[in-house]
């Protein structure tokens, strides 16, 4: 059986988009309960790193009020952003607040902190159980396709008397627009003069090297 071992991205920090408020609505004291003779929906897309607490939502939502409807489509930062710019979204869930030029293509927008992670980089390294330490500058050079080897000297010199095994580094990526990919290339580009210069920061970015795969889920 083949053992794969590689280095993988995953996720984030999130915000919902969504249009303000009327004048009349942000002054009244709470708001009202939907009217069950009514059917209400709204419909969201975006991040895929609190689909399942947004989808938990809207379980509660619906045992709370039969005739509210909620839908989220997992789409990642990139998607849901453009799809409420088109307007075919009430909300867009991203880790990216919108750009000035996104709110002045759009209109007065309200960011609503819902939620809170972290980018984390994990590795599956059979063998390695006690973990072993990257510096930024070595993850830079791993993402960037400078260092392909978990035994490259840049590894085996900060982790002493760990035995690196000599096996190619796999590295998989968001192949979507993503904030976790904004949020990360961000970070790359702070540790890494290299990578600022040759790949840069965005919530889609033209990858070095590495495996790509939409969404949270896909990775």
């Amino acid at each position: 059986m083949k053992v794969l071992t590689c280095i993988i991205l995953i996720t984030i920090l999130l915000t919902s988009v969504l249009p303000p408020l009327n004048a009349d609505a942000q002054h009244m004291d709470a708001p009202k309960s939907p009217d069950p003779t009514i059917q209400y929906s709204i419909n969201g897309a975006g991040a895929s790193f609190p689909f399942p607490l947004i989808d938990l939502w809207r379980v509660k939502l619906k045992e709370a009020y039969s005739s509210f409807n909620m839908n989220y489509q997992s789409i990642g930062s990139g998607g849901g952003v453009k799809n409420y710019m088109e307007g075919t979204v009430t909300f867009a869930g991203t880790d990216a607040p919108l750009t000035k030029n996104e709110i002045n293509q759009v209109g007065p927008t309200l960011h609503i902190p819902e939620t809170i992670g972290a980018v984390n980089v994990v590795y599956n390294l059979p063998g390695i159980d006690d973990g072993i330490k990257l510096r930024g500058e070595v993850i830079a050079a791993i993402f960037g396709g400078q260092i392909r080897s978990w035994s490259d000297p840049a590894i085996t010199d900060t982790n002493p008397g760990v035995e690196m095994p000599d096996r190619d580094i796999v590295v998989v990526h968001r192949s979507d627009g993503s904030g976790t990919t904004k949020v990360f290339t961000e970070w790359l580009s702070y540790v890494s003069t290299s990578w600022d210069e040759n790949v840069g920061a965005g919530k889609s970015v033209n990858w070095p090297v590495g495996v790509g795969s939409p969404g949270n889920e896909g990775v």
